[in-house]
C-alpha cells in the first residue's frame, strides 16, 4: 500500500455512500457560496479608467480599447516578463498554459482575453513562440499600465513593503502577477470593474482544479513554496510528450546507445 492509502479507512460500499452524500452536502454548500460571492464581485463598484494606455502589440500600437476587440469586455492577465529577463515566470507560464482553450467560448459571452507584461515585444513574442502559446499578448513597456493596476514595483519600493494584494509587505521582484476586469459601454468609456492578485488567481489554474479530485491534492505540503515543483512545459525533466495513438501524455523514451529518442 501506498502512505496515501494506509492514510485513509478501507470501509464497504453502504460506507462509502453514507461519507460521500455527507461530504456532497458540504459540496453543495460551498458551490452556494462561490455563486453568492461572484454575485456580490459583479456588483462591487466601478472606476472610471482615465489615462490613456498605448501598448505595443504583434501588429504595432494598440490602446486599451483596442483590447477589447469590439466586445464590452476584457481580461487582462498580469504576466511577469521584465524587460530584461530571458523567459517568463515559471507559476505565470503554469496559468499561461490554461488560457488559450477558452477563448473561443469567452468569445461567445462578450468577453475578450489579453496579456500583459512589461518586456518589449521582441522578447514576448520570442518567449511566446517557445511556448507555442496563442493568445494576444501585449508590451507595456512604455506605459505605467502594470504600475497602476499594482504589478510593477521599483527597486527603491523593493528596499522595503511594498502595496500589493491590498496589502503592504515585503517582496522580492519587480513584476508581480494579477489579473485585471475592465468594461466598455456604448459610449466608449472604459471602467475598472475587478482585480486579483496571489492565490486569487487560483480560479485560473485548471491543473488545480483537477488535482484537487485526487487523493493527493495538490500535493504541495512540505515544498520550499507552493509552486516550487512547476517547471515551463518543455523543461520538465521526464519530458512527457503527447502520444498521438491513445491522446494520453508519456513520457518520452531515449534510447541509449545511439542516443536516438522515442515516444513511447
Amino acid at each position: 500500500m501506498t502512505a496515501t492509502q494506509t492514510r485513509h479507512n478501507v470501509v464497504s460500499k453502504d460506507e462509502w455512500m453514507k461519507a460521500r452524500m455527507t461530504h456532497l452536502a458540504a459540496e453543495k454548500e460551498f458551490t452556494r457560496q462561490r455563486d453568492e460571492l461572484a454575485r456580490q464581485r459583479r456588483e462591487l463598484p466601478w472606476e472610471k479608467v482615465e489615462k490613456n494606455y498605448v501598448f505595443d502589440g504583434p501588429a504595432g500600437s494598440e490602446s486599451l480599447a483596442d483590447l477589447f476587440a469590439g466586445r464590452s469586455q476584457l481580461i487582462i492577465y498580469h504576466f511577469m516578463l521584465g524587460p530584461n529577463w530571458e523567459e517568463g515566470c515559471k507559476s505565470c507560464s503554469f496559468l499561461a498554459d490554461h488560457f488559450d482553450a477558452p477563448q473561443i467560448h469567452l468569445a461567445h459571452r462578450d468577453t475578450t482575453f489579453a496579456v500583459v507584461s512589461r518586456a518589449p515585444m521582441p522578447r514576448i513574442q520570442a518567449f511566446q513562440n517557445r511556448m507555442g502559446w496563442r493568445f494576444h499578448w501585449v508590451s507595456a513597456f512604455s506605459n505605467d499600465f502594470n504600475r497602476d493596476y499594482g504589478v510593477h514595483f521599483t527597486k527603491d519600493e523593493l528596499a522595503g513593503e511594498v502595496n500589493y494584494n491590498y496589502h503592504k509587505a515585503p517582496f522580492g521582484l519587480e513584476e508581480a502577477p494579477g489579473v485585471s476586469v475592465f468594461y466598455k459601454n456604448e459610449a466608449g468609456e472604459i471602467f475598472h470593474t475587478y482585480s486579483a492578485y496571489a492565490r486569487g488567481l487560483d480560479d485560473l489554474i485548471g491543473t488545480y482544479h483537477f488535482l484537487e479530485l485526487v487523493p493527493k491534492g495538490r500535493d504541495e505540503e512540505g515544498l520550499a513554496f507552493s509552486m516550487s515543483w512547476v517547471r515551463h512545459h518543455d523543461r520538465y525533466d521526464d519530458n512527457y510528450v503527447l502520444d498521438p495513438t491513445t491522446g494520453y501524455q508519456q513520457p518520452r523514451e531515449v534510447d541509449a546507445c545511439c542516443n536516438r529518442e522515442e515516444r513511447a
